[in-house]
């Protein structure tokens, strides 16, 4: 009898390590033998606090681990289930809402804006005659990247004069044909749902998805974060020396930025996306709802890309999609100040990725994803993370020599043309509104009417430029040159990072 119980227990270790080995099989070497390394290192490199990642394969969770600290001062741990600002990963949510309304035939992607929001405008009459559901969810209204954002991005504006000001935005672009990634479309994507259905933007994703999906830690919004449990703290070096900094406060475009989530919850969503919108064999979304999502509706890239298997690259309903070395990848990255995250899944091969980070001026967070994919995708070994370092180190050398230059003229302290009093007063920009430069103990301030919680420091270079260094570490110092006319201050220009929005703004002083 005794003989038996060990051989049953033999066969059964045996069953067990044999199991064993064909998963571990199944997973590339990258993954078993030097993901952890690879990590560590390139967080070392990147100056990263805190990561987190999980990889789903054939509808497991194979890999899903925490990495660092989430507050570099208390040294807690980042695990499975800390949070993280996922910013632009909430457009899917919103995209999938959507199209589930339009195959409900509750709405239409084809419905034209002004039916639900009738005094919707963009710049011209006829790109608003015609701007659809679909077109808000899409990026292709012909406006530059990020364009408005200064205005809207951690401001106290409302939701309606967010929408309002769009007809502010003059497009650098051609209406349904240039792609400019726009925050506040998506915004109006949200306000359309709440038309439709009678309840939130919020309370819809939440039942619909978050719910349904299993997503018990996943929140809609970032009001209040910092008094959560388990919450990675945002820290960036985008203009020197890693700093904390304070959670960005948009919850007044949260159709297109706002969720809060965790890589387990988010493991649950890619299982769900590449089981075609089912969990545990029960369909949550209508597969052609998810259809829907994945079709493109402008393209982003035609061209061969020089460092990575891609030809095409285009945009769907909340996500990118494109050809890797002749699988369909689907992915979207988002950014708040101090987070930079993605969620990626191919559904030939059955594999999903996320990756969320805490310092925002890194690339490591795609650069991991990317040799991931090659791993999975049998694409021969570059380094990702040494190639994109490569690109950043230049990018940095030049910002840092640009700041020096700045220091220098500084030192000089030459003296204002004229006196400080002439540059106080209160500035207008149309699309912007209001702003003022005080005198505070012989210091120029900068005051923005939309951004109480941000001010900007003047500080007089030479030939009409001041400085300007943002109280926020990561809006950025930049020369901000200012205009004359008839012996009087007419104009200055204000700049914050690229990160918010790539162009300048030019106030006019009023009085």
């Amino acid at each position: 009898m005794q003989k038996n119980i060990l051989r049953y227990f033999f066969l059964l270790f045996c069953f067990v390590a044999i199991l064993s080995n064909q998963t571990s099989a199944q997973q590339p070497s990258f993954i078993t033998d030097s993901i952890d390394r690879y990590i560590n290192k390139g967080m070392s490199d990147w100056n990263i606090p805190g990561l987190a990642i999980a990889i789903v394969k054939d509808g497991k969770t194979v890999f899903m681990k925490g990495y660092g600290v989430k507050d570099k001062n208390s040294n807690e741990k980042v695990d499975e289930n800390t949070l993280f600002i996922i910013a632009s990963n909430s457009k899917l949510f919103t995209g999938t809402s959507i199209a589930k309304l339009d195959v409900e035939k509750k709405l239409s992607l084809e419905d034209k804006v002004t039916k639900y929001i009738p005094w919707f405008r963009l710049y011209d009459s006829t790109s608003t005659k015609l701007a659809t559901v679909r077109d808000m969810l899409c990026h292709r209204l012909g406006t530059k990247t990020f364009q408005g954002d200064f205005t809207f991005w951690n401001s106290n504006l409302p939701k309606d004069s967010i929408i309002y000001k769009m007809r502010l935005l003059k497009p650098q672009g051609q209406f349904r044909q240039d792609y400019g990634y726009c925050n506040s479309a998506f915004l109006v994507a949200g306000e359309i749902l709440n038309k439709v259905t009678g309840m939130s933007w919020e309370q819809y994703v939440y039942e619909n998805i978050l719910q349904p999906v299993g997503m018990t830690n996943t929140f809609m919004n970032t009001a209040g974060l910092s008094s959560r449990l388990n919450v990675a703290v945002p820290y960036s070096n985008s203009f020197g020396q890693l700093s904390r900094l304070p959670y960005d406060q948009i919850d007044n475009l949260a159709p297109a930025t706002s969720m809060v989530s965790c890589v387990n919850d988010l493991s649950k969503w890619i299982r769900f996306q590449l089981d075609s919108g089912k969990v545990n064999g029960k369909q949550i979304i209508p597969w052609a709802a998810i259809q829907k999502t994945r079709d493109g509706n402008i393209l982003t890239g035609t061209r061969k890309s020089p460092y990575y298997p891609t030809h095409f690259r285009a945009y769907g309903l909340g996500e990118y999609m494109t050809d890797y070395n002749g699988r369909q990848v689907y992915w979207h990255t988002g950014g708040a100040f101090g987070f930079v995250t993605n969620v990626c899944f191919v559904p030939e091969e059955n594999l999903g990725i996320t990756i969320l980070t805490n310092n925002d001026n890194q690339s490591f967070f795609e650069a991991l994803r990317y040799q991931i994919l090659d791993a999975y995708l049998g694409v021969p070994y570059t380094n990702r993370s040494e190639l994109l370092m490569q690109f950043y180190q230049q990018g940095r050398k030049n910002d840092e020599a640009l700041w020096a230059s700045w220091e220098n003229r500084l030192a000089k302290k030459n003296p204002l043309p004229f006196s400080a009093d002439e540059f106080t007063g209160t500035y207008y920009n149309d699309v912007y509104g209001g702003m003022r430069i005080v005198k505070e103990k012989n210091t120029l301030k900068v005051l923005l009417s939309h951004h109480p919680n941000i001010t900007g420091t003047l500080e007089y270079m030479d030939n009409n430029t001041f400085l300007l260094t943002w109280s926020h570490p990561s809006y950025g110092k930049f020369a901000a040159p200012f205009t004359l006319q008839n012996g009087k201050v007419k104009y200055i220009e204000i700049k914050a990072s690229d990160f918010v929005e790539y162009d300048a703004y030019i106030f006019q002083k009023i009085n």
